[in-house]
């Protein structure tokens, strides 16, 4: 194989004991927080303004009555903060990473992800967007080129309105996957909802087979790589909740790394190929690929042919799936599309944001600083990509290619918490070591789950007379508040979790 094959190694179960301490209690919990997290969907998450549920006495009252908002609210947020202690202490239970730690992971995907699947949309109502998307093509439009405003009554779908006048950026291949999900549904919300989770739930399926399967040949665990990866809250609640497609990207990604590196490259490249068709973000992972394909003995001259064949069987693969609608690679336009340009938590962002400040003060706000110092946050994150490229062990070529992803992420002036997502399978099967690295995922988790708790409510427009803006501000810093004390509880009291945050404490938790 490319990559060389280690040992895994594995905590030891001394005196016969249990691979696993019961873990019925976290199982319980964490499904508990599920539905929590599912029933408070129903007062506070996305519907559309055309879903059929608004007629229903009990979404009525749950939306529109000022209890059944409150309760909606305290539900998501203890809800959501369960899964966090249920997936941690889950780990607590695990003495082995073995067979049996794999059936408690997947235990918990399917008891922990399963009420997410009937939850109204949660964290994000960009599932609309699809929907949207794919009637501009059953309408004949080209997603590339007319917004979803062209479409008559669009706002009615439920999609954001920064998105009525911006082209998809989407890839083809998820293009067809909207054409085909809003035709099969009729354009009716809750089935094309529920259609694009199933669709979610493929790219869940692939990670659970190949995360394991590509940790192996890292000489990683792939029992709590899996754990890591897939019971995690953060994956579930973006993956599953929030009906995110880089769920599909994310799976379809990890399934061709396995297979270039297993030596099976043709397929790989494939199914990057069709990740990058789905969001174009992972085309980052194909220079990578190209070099795990070259060899490790290869020489420049080798690299370089490998790098060009490569790209040419790539960019083939997406002209063929342009062909059929005719609208070729217009999605590199939308990934112009409109969004919000910076977050407060994002490094780049916030700098940004002071140099602007600053420039404003002193009179100089036409130099547009902000812009500058996003530009260079982008030319640092290509730096470090070519560099972790072009140089490093071909033994480490996947935590290179895994660094350089973070790198784009991290340098970016908005960081999303499924950007997030978008990495942890990868540093999960090239080693999280029981030491910072473990830890800062803990505190990575906790923080996004707080933050997306609190980000994005669908509170009702007429709950507060006169002022909707401060109802929805009050709503939004009532989630925060109880996720927040809640997280503070893990790090700080709770008996159990808080070891875990402590510096240099160590446990079976984290072992590699």
């Amino acid at each position: 194989m490319t990559l060389p094959s280690h040992p895994v190694r594995r905590t030891r179960v001394e005196n016969g004991g249990q691979a696993v301490e019961d873990p019925r209690w976290p199982l319980l919990a964490g499904f508990a927080g599920s539905v929590a997290m599912l029933i408070g969907s129903f007062g506070v998450g996305w519907l559309a303004p055309a879903s059929e549920l608004r007629r229903y006495p009990f979404f009525i009252w749950m939306r529109t009555e000022v209890i059944g908002v409150v309760l909606s609210i305290i539900l998501l947020a203890v809800g959501g903060m369960l899964l966090v202690r249920s997936w941690l202490r889950l780990g607590q239970k695990v003495r082995e990473w073995g067979p049996e730690a794999r059936a408690a992971t997947l235990k918990a995907l399917a008891l922990w992800g399963g009420p997410m699947l009937f939850a109204v949309p949660l964290f994000s109502r960009d599932v609309y967007s699809y929907i949207g998307q794919g009637r501009l093509m059953l309408e004949g439009f080209n997603p590339y080129e007319d917004g979803i405003s062209t479409l008559s009554n669009y706002y009615q779908l439920g999609a954001d309105r920064m998105w009525s006048e911006a082209p998809t950026p989407y890839g083809q291949f998820y293009l067809w996957i909207e054409q085909f999900v809003v035709w099969a549904t009729g354009v009716h919300p809750e089935a094309s909802v529920f259609l694009f989770r199933l669709v979610c739930v493929a790219g869940v399926g692939l990670v659970v087979v190949y995360v394991p399967r590509l940790a192996a040949l890292h000489g990683v665990d792939p029992h709590r790589a899996l754990w890591l990866t897939v019971a995690n809250p953060l994956f579930l609640t973006n993956f599953i909740a929030a009906v995110h497609n880089d769920a599909l990207m994310v799976g379809l990604a990890v399934a061709g790394v396995y297979y270039v590196a297993a030596r099976r490259p043709l397929l790989g490249i494939v199914l990057v190929t069709l990740s990058v068709s789905v969001k174009p973000i992972t085309a980052l992972l194909l220079p990578f690929v190209a070099l795990m394909w070259a060899g490790r003995r290869a020489g420049w001259p080798r690299k370089a042919g490998y790098l060009a064949l490569t790209a040419a069987l790539s960019l083939g693969l997406l002209y063929v799936l342009s062909l059929p609608n005719g609208f070729g690679f217009g999605w590199i336009n939308g990934l112009a599309a409109p969004g919000s340009v910076w977050i407060w938590y994002a490094p780049v962002g916030m700098l940004g944001m002071m140099a602007s400040s600053i420039g404003a003060a002193m009179g100089l706000g036409w130099l547009e600083l902000d812009r500058a110092v996003f530009a260079i946050g982008r030319v640092a994150s290509l730096a470090i990509v070519a560099w972790l490229a072009l140089r490093g062990s071909h033994d480490r070529l996947v935590r290179r290619m895994t660094l350089a992803f973070a790198a784009v992420v991290l340098l970016a002036p908005m960081i999303q918490a499924w950007y997030i997502v978008w990495l942890i399978p990868f540093f999960a099967v090239t080693g999280i070591r029981n030491d910072w690295q473990v830890k800062s995922l803990y505190f990575v988790v906790s923080f996004f789950m707080v933050y997306g708790i609190s980000d994005q409510l669908d509170v009702f427009p007429y709950l507060q007379e006169g002022d909707n803006q401060l109802a929805l501000a009050l709503a939004r810093n009532a989630a925060a508040l109880i996720a927040l004390l809640f997280g503070l509880y893990l790090i700080f009291i709770d008996p159990k979790t808080r070891r875990l945050f402590r510096p240099g404490a160590r446990s079976l938790l984290a072992r590699r």
